[in-house]
């Protein structure tokens, strides 16, 4: 049962009968679970149980599950803890395969609650039962009208085509009632509880095939399960559903298990932005984002690119959008010659047909004047999609005419050939009368304020690229099998550089030359066949900064130096306690751009791939691009192209440009050999990876090994 290949969750989420065991008059949570049935519209049967009560919420109880005349699909649980094995082991004899799970007390709580989760898996998996939960409010099928939830539900609930999925019962509540004060209608909600047994994956996995849904929205504390995640993930990509997800708990945790320097690039949330980008999953910070951005991509499903055009009858509203476009890295290209002509018919003389376009004020006395724009702006070729401000009404002293408007714009929006998005100027809830105008005109949904709008205009634009680029056909992975030539060392601790770029130089990564030497005759000798000037480092294995113990000598350009920074070297890493060390000759390198790039293991997504610019840059700029494991050339591409250092490696201020496809195959490369090493990999780091217009060039290597 730990697998999710025999859970159903959509049929979970649709039961023809319900059983409500532990219903009391005296539970606020009872009281609101029966009640929820009985308001939205649950057609099935509901029986309450409770052995000690003929009576509860006005209708007849049962003493037992044993006593319902007829077959149950769904057993809610409430009952105190120790109650429930029994509960669920009496329904599975009566045949009732799905439980939601109310009580709380388990792993949440640690100790005796964490042993007795332990047992509620062993009885699912023992019974083969699904169980949503512990400590779960249950769920919300509002495109069924199915509502076994355990808190009371705001009223009027609006069925409709975004998913939601809550690693949170306190939040879930609070997640639904600004869905509805935004008239965004949700086709299931789930609070999951402690997911003893029903993932979220499982939930996703349902709601991708789920023709009723279109979007998906996630509130998650943790990914527990990342590669059956990946997996849902991959398959709601396919599918052209987005995933919205606002996952919480962003600080760095010290949890790395490499040494190498890439370790300080890599975090746990960084891994898992980096993560759901390569998957397309949106990423936001706020609720009101995640169901913001999940509602209009329900409504608009993907945009054909970000050349936006902006209608709207305010002035400093255009300012505000123009700013917030660019932030989310939107064009506002200037109409076509034709397309301001058209305008220069339709607006006032005072108006100027500009993009953003503001048709001024002159909307109350024109009313038919933001339509007649949006008509012409949707119809320039060089436009993408339309953004056009315009609240619901609050209040109007018209109703008639109100919806008479409304609808006609509602027309155009249907008919254009451009898609055109409706945006509010502020986030406001929409009242009766909005919900009024909306229903009778059949006006699409309004995204929440320019703030929010942009913001989830940005998301689904970068959302509609990633979909247009898988189905394009994204390159795979590499597969590669290690090479290990001869005369390497046990794979165990850490490599010496020169075991490491052996190592590296056999599975196709450009390394520079060097010689191993043992002694300062042979160094200058080294040091005459290389051409001066030359690099002296301490090789010994185990040693994994050279540099910390003066174990690295630059720029020697004699016989006379190299001799001096041998037994400078040799003299070092003696008294660092390494013994018979030897040292590696390299030639000088100069010129070209630093790069650091690096694998280290995630302890929960596995090997992670980082590239960031090295030297002063990393300390200046901060930043990484980090992909998951295995990745294709192509996506490391992008993610090269990710960083802002990007300008230096395109020759910037007179430099030469760097070769970006060779550079993201090279870097290819060394994700694809660290991937193919598998467990038996801590980190493995080349730094720096020196790069220039002629050539690409290991300069240093490091390889961690998790044997000890």
């Amino acid at each position: 049962m730990t697998g999710t290949s025999t859970i159903d969750p959509m049929a979970f989420f649709r039961p023809k009968s319900v059983a409500l065991v532990g219903a009391t008059d005296k539970s606020g949570w009872s009281v609101a679970t029966f009640n929820n049935l009985r308001v939205n519209g649950f057609a099935g049967d509901v029986y309450l149980v409770n052995p000690k009560a003929t009576e509860v919420h006005d209708t007849p109880a049962f003493a037992s599950l044993a006593d319902i005349p007829a077959a149950v699909d769904l057993v809610y649980v409430m009952t105190p803890i120790g109650v429930v094995p029994e509960v669920i082991r009496l329904g599975a004899e009566l045949g009732t395969r799905h439980y939601v799970v109310l009580t709380a007390g388990y792993g949440e709580v640690g100790g005796e609650g964490a042993v007795r989760e332990r047992e509620l898996l062993d009885l699912a998996e023992e019974l083969d039962v699904t169980i949503l939960g512990p400590n779960g409010n249950g769920f919300i099928n509002a495109a069924d009208g199915i509502t076994p939830y355990g808190l009371p539900i705001p009223q009027p609930l609006i069925a409709g085509s975004v998913g939601v999925v809550l690693q949170s019962g306190a939040l879930a509540s609070s997640v639904l009632s600004f869905a509805q004060s935004r008239n965004i209608g949700i086709s299931l909600l789930v609070a999951m509880g402690n997911e003893t047994v029903m993932s979220v994956t499982d939930v996703v996995r349902g709601l991708v095939a789920d023709p009723k849904t279109k979007a998906i929205a996630l509130f998650l504390e943790s990914v527990r399960k990342p590669e059956e995640f990946a997996e849902v993930a991959r398959a709601a990509l396919e599918a052209g559903k987005p995933i919205v997800a606002l996952k919480i708990g962003r600080s760095v945790k010290a949890s790395r298990t490499a040494q190498a320097h890439t370790g300080a690039l890599v975090g746990d949330d960084k891994t898992v932005a980096a993560a759901f980008e390569q998957l397309g999953v949106i990423r936001v910070v706020s609720l009101e984002d995640l169901i913001i951005t999940a509602g209009m991509l329900a409504a608009t499903g993907p945009l054909p690119g970000k050349r936006v055009g902006v209608v709207t009858p305010s002035g400093g509203a255009s300012e505000i959008i123009a700013d917030r476009a660019e932030d989310e890295g939107l064009d506002l290209p200037e109409f076509t010659d034709e397309t301001t002509a058209r305008l220069r018919e339709v607006l006032p003389s005072f108006a100027t047909p500009n993009n953003p376009l503001d048709v001024t004020g002159y909307v109350l006395l024109d009313r038919e004047l933001m339509g007649r724009a949006l008509q012409v702006v949707a119809a320039d070729p060089g436009i993408d999609f339309v953004m056009m401000l315009q609240d619901l009404p609050r209040q109007t002293p018209d109703p008639q005419l109100a919806l008479e408007l409304y609808s006609r714009n509602a027309a155009t929006i249907r008919e254009a050939s451009t898609p055109i998005i409706p945006v509010g100027n502020v986030l406001t809830d929409i009242n009766e009368t909005g919900r009024m105008i909306q229903a009778g005109s059949d006006y699409p949904q309004v995204a929440g304020g320019i703030e929010h709008g942009l913001t989830a205009l940005g998301h689904a634009v970068r959302w509609s690229e990633t979909l247009r680029n898988h189905r394009a056909g994204r390159q795979q992975p590499p597969q590669v099998t290690a090479a290990f030539p001869d005369g390497l060392p046990e794979r165990r601790g850490s490599w010496s550089e020169a075991s490491a770029a052996k190592f590296l130089a056999a599975n196709g990564v450009p390394m520079v030359p060097a010689e191993l030497v043992s002694s300062a005759d042979d160094a200058v000798a080294a040091a005459e066949r290389i051409g001066y000037p030359v690099v002296v480092k301490a090789a010994v294995e185990g040693l994994e900064h050279k540099s910390d113990i003066g174990g690295v000598k630059l720029d020697l350009a004699s016989a006379e130096q190299v001799r001096e920074a041998v037994e400078q070297v040799l003299g070092a890493t003696a008294r660092a306690g390494h013994e018979g060390a030897q040292v590696l000759v390299q030639p000088q390198r100069s010129g070209g751009t630093e790069l650091l790039v690096g694998v280290v293991r995630d302890p929960a997504w596995g090997l992670t791939l980082a590239v960031a610019l090295g030297g002063v840059w990393v300390e200046l700029l901060g930043e990484s691009a980090l992909r998951v494991l295995p990745v294709a050339q192509d996506e490391v591409r992008r993610a090269i192209g990710s960083l802002r250092g990007l300008r230096v490696l395109q020759g910037a201020r007179g430099g030469e440009a760097v070769d970006i496809d060779e550079l993201a195959r090279v870097v290819t490369q060394i994700g694809a050999l660290a991937h193919a090493l598998g467990d038996e990999l801590v980190a493995l780091e080349v730094n720096p990876l020196l790069v220039s217009a002629e050539r690409i060039e290991a300069l240093d290597a490091l390889v961690t090994w998790a044997a000890e």
